[in-house]
């Protein structure tokens, strides 16, 4: 890395350690809510099944292009919930009260055979009441802290979410139980998803801006120094080759996307050879149109017939 990026990096930690928590995991073992791991559903084999994709903003769009590759006969629906994004700066209330509301509108209107929940902030706190009051198969998106303590060298990890996901309780539980020994660095950032939106709306913003939110990921503690981030945010694979491009020194960026994806086709099987999919339709719940640059974004990830709606929820406040 230049040293002008390190420069960048040297002056984020600076500004940013008082929002950095680490944690030395010796706990024991504890209990996972099922709700939250999954719940024994029985696997179907469904041919051309309509897949909803749902998400805060268009970090789902990560999720969306490796769930659209394993299945490439589906119908998806991509709904976006712009209307009140970002939800970290909700109240966990209002936001199972608005993550259950919209919900309902969705599944009623589309009627989809499985629902992917691309949001770490929505999935660590609505899946339980989602799967309670619904019977659609939900798969949810948790931080990959299991995998991440399994593949790393150093034994050095970093966990980079959003402020809200990294100060949930089920974040803490996921490593008292998984990290088997590794030192976890906790990183909560209040800027990297709105950025990463910026960058899909076509709206420029610096290198530094970047550097800054994930300076505090890299730790070297004289001996050893971290070697994997854990992404657990689905915005941030959006910034990936520059968060690379940014680091003091290699790591291993770990993608929930892919695992996500495996799981969908284990609950409705692999695709139907020779059926294609219909268009995605893309939804934002914000009714707000779509620019030129988020159509080309959009395009970028195979939506290229975009069937863009308005999908009002005037009952539904944030």
């Amino acid at each position: 890395m230049t040293g002008k990026a390190t420069d960048l990096v040297r002056s984020g930690v600076e500004a940013r350690q008082a929002v950095v928590g680490s944690l030395r995991l010796f706990a024991p073992r504890i209990r996972i809510h099922p709700a939250l791991l999954g719940p024994a559903v029985k696997p179907r084999v469904l041919s051309s099944p309509t897949i909803l994709i749902f998400d805060s903003g268009l970090g789902g769009l990560t999720v969306y292009r490796e769930v659209a590759t394993a299945r490439r006969d589906a119908r998806f629906v991509y709904a976006a919930d712009d209307a009140v994004f970002p939800y970290g700066g909700m109240s966990e209330a209002a936001l199972v009260t608005r993550v259950m509301a919209v919900m309902e509108n969705l599944i009623a209107a589309y009627r989809p055979d499985l629902v992917v929940v691309a949001c770490n902030t929505a999935s660590t706190l609505v899946l339980p009441s989602l799967r309670a009051r619904f019977a659609v198969p939900f798969v949810g998106t948790v931080p990959a802290v299991k995998p991440a303590c399994a593949a790393s060298t150093t034994r050095l990890v970093s966990v980079l979410g959003t402020d809200a996901t990294v100060a949930r309780e089920y974040t803490h539980a996921l490593i008292r139980a998984f990290a088997a020994g590794c030192d976890v660095t906790l990183v909560g950032s209040a800027r990297l998803a709105a950025l990463a939106e910026s960058e899909l709306r076509g709206q420029p913003f610096a290198d530094a801006d970047i550097a800054a939110e994930i300076a505090p990921c890299f730790v070297d503690n004289g001996t050893a120094r971290t070697d994997t981030i854990v992404l657990a945010c689905t915005h941030y694979p959006l910034l990936i080759e520059r968060m690379r491009r940014l680091s003091p020194w290699p790591v291993d960026f770990l993608d929930p996307a892919p695992a996500i994806a495996r799981r969908v086709v284990e609950l409705i099987g692999p695709p139907a050879e020779g059926k294609p999919g219909a268009p995605a339709r893309v939804i934002f719940t914000s009714g707000r149109p779509a620019s030129a640059a988020l159509e080309a974004s959009l395009a970028r990830f195979g939506l290229r017939q975009i069937a863009a709606e308005r999908f009002d929820t005037p009952r539904v406040s944030a």
